[in-house]
């Protein structure tokens, strides 16, 4: 896949996963902020596995910095596509996140500091941003990943204990993601299995459980085709509206309203409208057409 298609899938599975907004799943319940934030985080994260690719997107992301973050993690993995699109690699990855959110420092202006977790979100916001264009220039992405680790830094050991959730959510989403192209990943890295001589000589076989020892599903054939194009469009659609929502329902709980009662009736409303106009264009399309 590509990164911005990475991205959005990140983005989207948190939606999904963190958002108890019509439509969403809600396994892991956070608040407005959290949603917000946290699709910027998981946007972030469902890129940290090409990391180990010193040319990738996120190379370039916040450099120097992320260039030497790739260069270290290709070292450890083995190359692109080796240690970190595989099970062991996304565990590592929430490993990181959680002993991350561990570091805090104590100040006596602001009390427990959370730099862990603050560093982490930096990397990982910049990738999103990187990815999803969000910043041009490298000084607006340092300013958007500043702006958003300094707040994480500040409120994260209170209220950000989500964030190993959204990294392992992002990486795996990740490793899906490369599994529906060609390719596929060595999931069982370091040990990569390879198929027995009858099942790469099977037509669609060899596809799933490849010479190399990669497994893959390639519903979207290779990476960047039409097909992985027109799947963005849904997730886009999808990240945008969890975004829109979370955004609203905190404002509306700022203003001392109940924003779950209000986003129930909006979504009441828009259900009976779309009803009644398809009602309408079932009664039009059956009229007798004359003349």
């Amino acid at each position: 896949m590509k990164g911005a298609h990475h991205a959005l899938c990140g983005a989207a599975a948190w939606v999904a996963v963190a958002s108890t907004a019509p439509l969403t799943l809600g396994w892991y319940p956070v608040g407005p902020l959290g949603v917000v934030a946290g699709a910027l985080v998981c946007a972030g994260a469902a890129l940290a596995p090409d990391a180990d690719h010193h040319d990738a997107t996120i190379a370039h992301s916040l450099p120097p910095v992320s260039q030497w973050v790739c260069d270290a993690v290709g070292a450890v993995s083995g190359g692109h596509r080796n240690g970190t699109h595989s099970v062991l690699g996304v565990a590592a990855l929430v490993g990181i996140a959680w002993a991350a959110g561990k570091v805090t420092a104590t100040t006596s202006a602001l009390g427990d500091l959370a730099v862990g977790a603050g560093a982490t979100s930096l990397l990982l916001v910049a990738f999103a941003a990187r990815a999803l264009g969000l910043g041009r220039g490298r000084l607006q992405a340092w300013a958007l990943a500043v702006a958003l680790a300094g707040f994480v830094t500040v409120v994260a050991p209170t209220g950000w204990d989500w964030l190993p959730v959204a990294v392992g959510t992002g990486a795996a989403v990740h490793v899906l993601g490369d599994m529906l192209t060609g390719g596929g990943v060595p999931l069982l890295w370091p040990w990569e299995p390879r198929p027995p001589r009858w099942w790469t000589r099977t037509p669609g076989l060899r596809d799933v459980w490849t010479r190399g020892g990669n497994f893959a599903v390639p519903l979207l054939g290779t990476t960047g085709s039409r097909r992985e194009r027109l799947v963005a469009v849904p997730l886009t659609a999808y990240a945008t509206y969890g975004v829109v929502v979370a955004l609203a329902a905190g404002t509306l709980t700022s203003l001392g309203y109940d924003a779950d009662a209000v986003l129930a009736r909006v979504v009441e409303a828009a259900t009976t409208a779309l009803g009644t106009t398809a009602a309408v264009g079932a009664v039009v399309l059956q009229q007798p057409v004359t003349g």
